[in-house]
C-alpha cells in the first residue's frame, strides 16, 4: 500500500525539486502525490521542450519552462526525458549536483555517472498505474547515494505503489513486465472485449466487464496467494466452455506469445542501455 506520508526531503529545501522533462511517466509519479498534498505545485521547478507544454503545466500551477537552468539548479532533479534525449539533457545539465533520479527506461547507472558526475544518482524504473497509486517500481543505487536519500527516494515512489530495490541487471526484466506489462495487459482486455462483442454483448458492456473480469482476478490471484494454475483449474470443469476457450488459446499460442513479448521487450531495455 502508498505510505501514508512522505518526509522533508533530506538533500533540499522545499521547493526546490527539479524535473527535466515533465512527461507521462513524470505526471505519472507527481501527479498523485500533488493532488494529494504530498508534494505542492510550488515545489517544482519542471523544464519541457514546447511552450504548448509549458503554457497547459503553468495553467495547473506549477513552475515551469523551456528552459532547463532552475531544474538543474535544484538539489533533487527527476530526469524523465526520453532515452534519446539523454545526451542534450546532459550538456544542459549546471547547478552543483545532489540527487539525479532517472526513469529513463535502459539507461544504466554507469553512463548516467559518466554524464552527470556531480550528481549522486539513482535508477528508477516506475510504471503507469502510478497514476491510481497501484505502481511498481524498481530501484538501483549509484555510488555515494546516502542512507536519508535513499529512504526519502523510497518514500517518494512508496506513494504511488510498491517498491522494489533489485540488482541493476534484473531492471531490463523488471521493466519489461511492469512498465510494458501494463500494454499487454490492455491488449488482453481489449480482445477479451472483441470476444465478448462478436459473442453478442454491446461495446460499452464488454469493455467494462472485460476490465472488471482482469481486476477481479488479480486481486484473488494476488490476495489469496494462488498460483495461476489454482485460479485456472478452480475455473475450468470437464468438458466445460472454461476448457474449451482455453483449449483455443494454448493452440493459438498465447502463453508463448506473452513470453516472447516479455523477453522483446527486456531485450530493448538492453540495447537502449
Amino acid at each position: 500500500m502508498p505510505s501514508a506520508e512522505l518526509d522533508a526531503n533530506p538533500a533540499a529545501a522545499p521547493g526546490s525539486f527539479g524535473v527535466v522533462g515533465y512527461g507521462r511517466m513524470a505526471q505519472a509519479l507527481l501527479s498523485p502525490l500533488i493532488a494529494s498534498g504530498q508534494l505542492g505545485p510550488a515545489d517544482i521547478r519542471a523544464a519541457v521542450a514546447s511552450e504548448a507544454s509549458c503554457q497547459r503545466l503553468a495553467a495547473t500551477g506549477l513552475q515551469v519552462s523551456t528552459k532547463a537552468a532552475a531544474s538543474w539548479a535544484c538539489p533533487v532533479v527527476l530526469l524523465a526525458v526520453k532515452p534519446q534525449q539523454l545526451e542534450a539533457a546532459a550538456s544542459n545539465a549546471g547547478g552543483q549536483g545532489g540527487l539525479l533520479i532517472s526513469v529513463l527506461a535502459g539507461v544504466r547507472l554507469q553512463k548516467l555517472q559518466e554524464l552527470f558526475p556531480q550528481w549522486r544518482c539513482v535508477r528508477a524504473v516506475p510504471n503507469t498505474p502510478a497514476l491510481v497509486r497501484s505502481g511498481l517500481t524498481g530501484l538501483a543505487w549509484g555510488a555515494g547515494v546516502e542512507a536519508a536519500e535513499r529512504n526519502w527516494v523510497r518514500q517518494l515512489f512508496g506513494q504511488v505503489g510498491e517498491v522494489h530495490e533489485l540488482p541493476e541487471t534484473q531492471l531490463d526484466a523488471f521493466l519489461a513486465l511492469t512498465s510494458s506489462g501494463p500494454a499487454f495487459v490492455a491488449l488482453v482486455a481489449e480482445a477479451l472485449a472483441d470476444g465478448a462483442v462478436a459473442a453478442g454483448l454491446p461495446r460499452v458492456l464488454a469493455s467494462h466487464l472485460a476490465h472488471r473480469t482482469l481486476a477481479g482476478s488479480a486481486a484473488l490471484l494476488h490476495e489469496q496467494e494462488l498460483h495461476p494454475g489454482q485460479l485456472k483449474d478452480m475455473v475450468g470443469s470437464p468438458a466445460g466452455t472454461t476448457m474449451a476457450g482455453i483449449r483455443q488459446l494454448e493452440r493459438a499460442g498465447l502463453r508463448s506469445a506473452l513470453i516472447e513479448a516479455v523477453l522483446a521487450a527486456a531485450e530493448r531495455s538492453r540495447q537502449l542501455g
